[in-house]
């Protein structure tokens, strides 16, 4: 979810919700402790330059639990970030606590904004010698030397 989407579904509920994919709902006295623009400069493994850009959220809750974030307070929040640090419209990604920093892409369903995990990913796999899934053989041949038959490029593994 890009941020212009963000505001249009916080302008459609009259009350700011989270939850995880697994149905755990975000505790209604979280706090937005940040909201930012993160460039990201990078090689890949395959030796390409790339830049990432996203806008970061994130949510924290602690023992205070008559504090509510309205939507007009996280529309402020987003306003004044805007002014200060030039917000563009871009991906959002959300960092919330689970056994350690979690970061998760952004869906909207039933009056709710969804946390949805995120995966790494090899991003030069043609580069790398990955086998697409569904085009692995699986073998359990092995040479007269007892090492494994697969030899690197040879598809078999």
């Amino acid at each position: 979810m890009i941020l212009s989407e963000f505001i249009g579904y916080l302008n459609q509920v009259e009350e700011l919700r989270f939850r995880l994919q697994s149905g755990i709902e975000v505790p209604l006295h979280f706090h937005i402790t940040e909201l930012g623009m993160v460039n990201k400069t990078y090689i890949d493994c395959g030796e390409t330059l790339r830049e990432d850009l996203f806008v970061s959220f994130q949510l924290w809750y602690a023992n205070d639990t008559e504090h509510r974030l309205s939507t007009k307070g996280a529309l402020s929040i987003i306003n004044k970030a805007a002014q200060s640090i030039r917000l563009q419209d871009a991906e959002i990604e959300v960092e919330y606590q689970s056994d350690t920093i979690g970061k998760y892409a952004l869906s909207f369903e039933s009056g709710v904004f969804v946390l949805l995990s995120k995966q790494t990913n090899c991003l030069a796999e043609d580069q790398c010698g990955i086998i697409p899934q569904n085009e692995r053989v699986n073998t359990d041949s092995q040479d007269n030397k007892g090492s494994s038959a697969c030899a690197p490029g040879s598809g078999c593994c």
